[in-house]
């Protein structure tokens, strides 16, 4: 797996990844399209955010976009195609993610984790400091958890490869 700075000519694909992964968790297309504009990043994005992309020798696996802010990283993305889910491909960008954070001074990420990637996050070490209201139809007391990550833990110990 190699990691690379995302550029302008990626986003497409980074959007159909973004989508499918969404898709694959089971929510409606009417909620997929409702949640494009969120999931798609612009290339103003590419300039205001760090956002890597896995690779292997042929195509983009998933992606991860960080915001540098004053006292944490926040993770904006973290998409893997579905195709590479279970792979490893989620940790390694989680690496990548909280190693540009430290090359930027800082000492933890703060995640905003839809829940079905919440479990995730918790074998990462990442922990729960709260929660947001996220209602959908189909789920009016749905809630998005809240997670922090130290950047020095265990999902966190592999050196940057890309800089920030």
């Amino acid at each position: 797996m190699n990691f690379r700075r995302a550029t302008v000519a990626d986003l497409p694909a980074l959007a159909a990844i973004a989508l499918a992964a969404k898709a694959s968790w089971g929510y409606s297309p009417a909620l997929l399209e409702q949640w494009r504009v969120e999931l798609e990043l612009t290339p103003e994005q590419l300039t205001t955010l760090t956002v890597v992309v896995a690779t292997d020798d042929e195509r983009i696996l998933g992606f991860a976009a960080v915001a540098m802010l004053t006292d944490a990283a926040e993770l904006e993305h973290l998409w893997v195609a579905p195709a590479a889910m279970g792979s490893g491909v989620g940790r390694a960008l989680v690496h990548e993610a909280c190693a540009a954070a430290a090359l930027a001074g800082l000492d933890s990420m703060l995640i905003d984790s839809d829940p079905h990637a919440a479990p995730f996050y918790l074998r990462l070490g990442a922990v729960r400091i709260g929660t947001r209201p996220a209602p959908i139809p189909e789920a009016p007391d749905r809630v998005l958890p809240r997670f922090q990550l130290t950047v020095s833990t265990a999902a966190c110990d592999k050196p940057a490869s890309v800089e920030a």
